[in-house]
Parts: C-alpha cells; structure tokens; sequence
C-alpha cells in the first residue's frame, strides 16, 4: 500500500454524483461510469479498496470532501469549489446548453439574459455558480438537483432549463415539445480533486494520474464503454 493523505483510512474514498450522466449513473445501490473506472483505477494504484460515496448532486460531492467524508471527488472546475478542493487538470469538457419549448420565442443563448426570463438550473452545480455570476437580468431559479431540472422547468412554467447538453438531450426526448438552443453558453471543465489539506504533493500526484489517464487513452475507453458521446477529451497539460 502506497502511504499517502489518499489512504490514512486503509481505503480511498471517493465521492460519486451520479446527478451528471456523463460522469456516472446509479446502478442499483452503487455506480457505474467514466468517473468510477478512474477512481478503481487510482484505488489500484494505492494498493487500497475503493469505497464510493455516492451522491446525486455536484454540491454533495463537494461537501463530501469538505467535511472529510471523502479523499478524492469529481468535479467541474469553479473558483467558488477551489476554495476547498485542489482540482487537477480536467480530463473531459462538456457542453451546458439551454432548453426550451418548442414554442418559446428564444432562438439563441445571447437571448436568454433579459429581465423576465427564469431559468432552471441544478442547485449547486457548475452551470448554477457560472451563471448566478454571470447573469445580470434573467432570474435563476433552482432545481434540487441536476436530473430535476427540465421536470422542474415544466412544472413551474419558467423559460430556461440550463444543463448539461447530454441531460438535456435524455429529457427532451423523454417528454417531448422541447428542443435546445443551437450551441453552449459554457463549457464546463471536468477535473478530479481533493481535499487542499492534503498537500501540494498529493495534489501533484493526483494531477499526473489524470493526465497518464488522458493520455494513455483510459479516459476515451472508459467514455466509449459508457455509451457517452459528445465529449471531448481535455488538451494535455503539464504539471510542474
């Protein structure tokens, strides 16, 4: 067993937000996805078990690991998050698009920030933080979750409903008379993390795993073995 922060509990602990189906997807009581094969991966590396915890918000995961709950989380970079989590480079880069019915006068996403328009978004996600920053007239209003929020969007009749494109794409389908705005309004950086107590070299550790994984081609295997398309693999990065 490798000795380091990641395993003082004689495991690795890695928290799990199955709310994003890009990374993850609940499977019975556990997990299954791209996020899970690299903390399997990382756990071998340590020569420890792997316990997930799994949650299904981003805002979960993020207090998994500010309150110790958990060594190693997955997470989109936001300056807000990096208060208390060293983040890695990312490894994928995804798409937050707009939702809309098919009968809403909005056509582009340069539309949606007037006085009036509500848009949905999953409490404490990325998209959440990026536009509760950005936006100066459209009124956010939150979802409790990330999968919850079209259902939401519909059954409060408000304008928007931001997400992640490939869980927008699964509702859309799933009821129909909605379609999405042609393009992003973000693009959200998909990184590993932990907790910043552990140290600037476990940071580094955690830094060089990731980008071995991108580069060796685990992150593409482990997205195509998923079922996951419309995602790109970060650009390398290097690590001092």
């Amino acid at each position: 067993m490798t000795s380091s922060p990641f395993s003082a509990t004689g495991r690795l602990r890695a928290a799990i937000n199955t709310g994003n189906a890009v990374l993850a997807r609940k499977d019975g009581d556990s997990a299954r996805g791209v996020s899970v094969d690299l903390a399997t991966e990382f756990g071998k590396r340590l020569g420890v078990p792997l316990e997930l915890v799994v949650v299904d918000t981003a805002a979960k995961s993020v207090d998994a690991i500010a309150n110790g709950q958990a060594d190693i989380g997955f997470f989109a970079i936001d300056p807000k998050r990096g208060e208390q989590i060293a983040f890695t480079p990312s490894y994928v880069v995804i798409e937050g698009a707009y939702l809309v019915k098919d009968a809403s006068p909005l056509r582009a996403n340069e539309e949606v920030d007037r006085a009036g328009t509500r848009v949905v978004v999953g409490n404490g996600s990325a998209y959440d933080l990026f536009l509760t920053r950005e936006m100066k007239q459209a009124t956010i209003v939150r979802a409790p979750s990330a999968p919850a929020v079209v259902d939401h969007f519909l059954q409060h009749g408000a304008d928007v409903a931001a997400g992640v494109r490939q869980q927008l794409e699964i509702d859309m389908h799933r009821h129909g008379g909605l379609r999405l705005l042609p393009g992003r309004f973000m693009q959200i950086r998909q990184a590993m993390g932990c907790p910043k107590a552990f140290g600037a070299e476990a940071a580094r550790m955690l830094a060089l795993f990731v980008e071995e994984m991108k580069a060796s081609g685990f992150v593409a295997q482990a997205l195509a073995r998923h079922g996951v398309d419309g995602v790109a693999i970060a650009p390398a990065e290097a690590i001092g």
